[in-house]
């Protein structure tokens, strides 16, 4: 045993086993009487036992709680989040989204109508001004356009382009809705053609990947890429150069739901707001529609160009590719390729000319385009560049351009599409500067080359001849026979819409849209700014007047005239716009092919002595030529805005300075 352990009242015995046992060490341990025992011995007599309580004393049993609705309500919450990514996947995957696209869009109009029914008002309740409500409302349908993509940026672009009367915030906003896109896949381009036409692309345009010398040659990677197609550079077998144009592969799923998706809204907006909007959807749908069908484009491109190579004053002036309808089909154009400047590039249209004596640009005239020395197929699908510079005539520093004056260039712009409004019917209502191309010919005089020939219009030959009186009767403020006609539209007030057919000001009417003006009251900046835009409002009512009369070409008439305007105005206001179309109209009311004998003369004698009128825009257009000589102006057509501005800005509209710039 070892000695034991004392200390206090507690004792610890340890024992110690015979050497080599394996019996454990034992201990023991004892307490002594101690103060400290004593004192917990009191404690514990104080309390009586623990006892489990009888079961008689608990009551009866009660069952577990259920939370049956709550569990019902998470099972139906898990079930319609995986049936809406159920949904979402195969629409993305199987339809092109065309679900998740309408669905954003009902949203986005619902939250933009709910907010202009509350907040379009002096003081708005959820807004610090109506200005905002713009705003947000411009920024919610800009991105809705953007991440829709497809034919909503067609109708982006119409807005853009019809922004002018909007309200700034939507100027600005929508300032930069260009109609572009990233381009699709080669992928897609293939499943395309083979859609189409059966046959692969190798097959269908004689190229090859691999550099087989009896083949021509095509790149993968596409040198424009818009909302709706896509352009590649090809070399056929033959030798000549093309451009073949490709429908998106998922535009044919989405434009049937995209079109109805814009009826829909527009209907609830008409009805909504008031404004007779909803009859004009179907024309514009209809349009639309015929833009995504390219055999419609190469009829129209093949009829503008036998028109233009059947009219003197046109021909040699202005060229319309060829389309190679055997290579064409509903999703797929191919035409000549064209090399020049486009309209947008005023530096290259203008510099000094490298090219030499009596030669003209690339493919002037039509004239094939040389052959390069030679060209090796790329390793790279995603960056091919396979079509040969042709930029000699640039010069050895790249700086040369065409060495072109600007007015002959826009001479025969407004020429055509005056021709095409007056003589022809046949309109061309996207004429934006990159639609157009300028060459020289080898006489140094320029060429004008029009492309994309989807959106077209057509006219009657009634509503032709009262189109051309109407501008005739402008230029000679023969009011009678401008309300006359008017009337007969369902134009409501004559006045205004006269101003905005002439894009100036027209004051030789009843002065009925500044009595209106005037009448707006001199109240706080928030109920005049209010009481402008229902003015404005009141305009668009009074322009579109009876439904069933108004003519819906119009529409695009309306959309080239300020197109034409702007890019006049991009070059520097270098003609007289106005009377050159004042003239187109007076003249090709001469050549009607119905008239009579004395009919005929009797339009010469008026055409005489409208020329003799029109003198008087002659002393205008020198006179602001000669300011912007001198550094006081810009020109025609800047001061014509300049005036709009003002009108406008009484109507309590802001004019954006690009806004006609295409």
């Amino acid at each position: 045993m070892l000695p034991s352990c004392r200390k206090g009242a507690f004792t610890a015995v340890l024992s110690r086993p015979a050497y080599g046992s394996r019996v454990p060490y034992r201990s023991s341990l004892s307490w002594t009487r101690g103060p400290i025992t004593k004192q917990i011995q009191r404690q514990q007599s104080q309390f009586q036992p623990l006892v489990p309580p009888s079961p008689e004393s608990l009551g009866k049993p009660v069952a577990a709680k259920q939370y049956r609705r709550t569990r019902a309500i998470l099972k139906r919450l898990i079930q319609l989040g995986l049936l809406t990514a159920t949904v979402l996947a195969v629409d993305s995957y199987f339809f092109d989204a065309v679900v998740t696209r309408s669905a954003r869009t009902f949203k986005t109009g619902l939250v933009v109508a709910l907010d202009y029914k509350i907040n379009f008002r002096p003081n708005p309740p959820f807004a610090d001004s109506v200005a905002d409500v713009h705003h947000r409302s411009a920024e919610r349908l800009f991105h809705l356009l953007r991440n829709n993509g497809g034919l909503y940026l067609k109708i982006g672009q119409a807005i853009a382009m019809q922004s002018a009367i909007l309200p700034p915030e939507f100027q600005k906003m929508f300032a930069s809705m260009f109609d572009d896109a990233p381009q699709n896949s080669w992928d897609d381009v293939r499943q395309v053609v083979r859609e189409d036409f059966g046959k692969d692309v190798e097959e269908v345009f004689g190229v090859s990947f691999d550099g087989a010398p009896d083949k021509g040659i095509m790149e993968r990677t596409a040198r424009a890429s818009a909302s709706v197609a896509q352009v590649h550079w090809a070399r056929l077998p033959d030798g000549r150069e093309v451009a073949i144009k490709i429908q998106k592969r998922e535009i044919e799923r989405q434009v049937d739901w995209d079109l109805w998706t814009f009826k829909v809204v527009s209907k609830i907006y008409t009805w909504w707001f008031d404004i007779p909007l909803y009859s004009l959807v179907p024309y514009i749908s209809e349009r639309l529609m015929l833009e995504t069908d390219f055999l419609n484009e190469a009829n129209n491109a093949n009829e503008m160009r036998e028109l233009v190579q059947n009219e003197p004053r046109l021909r040699g002036k202005v060229y319309i590719p060829k389309v190679y309808r055997e290579l064409s089909s509903r999703r797929v154009m191919t035409a000549e390729w064209i090399e020049g400047v486009r309209l947008w590039d005023k530096e290259g249209i203008e510099a000094t000319w490298h090219g030499g004596w009596r030669k003209g640009s690339p493919g002037a005239g039509g004239e094939l385009l040389p052959p390069p020395t030679s060209v090796q197929p790329s390793k790279d699908p995603n960056n091919e560049k396979l079509k040969p510079s042709r930029d000699e005539w640039r010069g050895a520093s790249g700086k040369g351009g065409l060495g072109l004056n600007y007015k002959p260039v826009m001479e025969t712009m407004v020429s055509l599409f005056s021709a095409q409004m007056f003589l022809w019917g046949l309109v061309h209502c996207d004429p934006h500067p990159g639609n157009i191309f300028i060459r020289r010919l080898p006489n140094g005089k320029p060429e004008l080359v029009l492309i994309d020939h989807g959106l077209y219009i057509r006219m009657s030959p009634e509503f032709r001849h009262d189109y051309a009186l109407f501008w005739k009767s402008l230029m000679t403020f023969d009011n009678a026979t401008i309300g006359r006609i008017v009337k007969g539209w369902g134009i409501n007030s004559p006045d205004l819409f006269a101003s905005a057919t002439l894009m100036r000001p027209y004051t030789g009417g009843d002065n009925s849209t500044s009595e209106n003006i005037r009448k707006l009251t001199k109240a706080e900046q928030k109920q005049r700014a209010y009481e402008m835009q229902m003015q404005m409002r009141n305009g668009i009512r009074q322009i579109l007047g009876d439904e069933k009369k108004w003519p819906q070409e119009l529409i695009f008439i309306g959309r080239n005239l300020r197109i034409v305007q702007g890019n006049n105005q991009f070059l520097g206001s270098p003609v007289n716009r106005v009377k050159i179309t004042g003239l187109w109209a007076s003249r090709a009311l001469t050549e009607q092919p119905h008239l009579t004998i004395s009919q005929r003369w009797k339009y010469y004698a008026n055409h005489l002595v409208f020329r003799a009128v029109l003198v008087g825009t002659d002393v205008w257009f020198w006179y602001a030529k000669i300011k912007q000589w001198l550094g006081l102006g810009k020109g025609m057509d800047a001061d014509i805005e300049e005036q709009m501005r003002a009108v406008a800005g009484d109507m309590g509209i802001e004019l954006n300075h690009g806004i006609f710039e295409g």
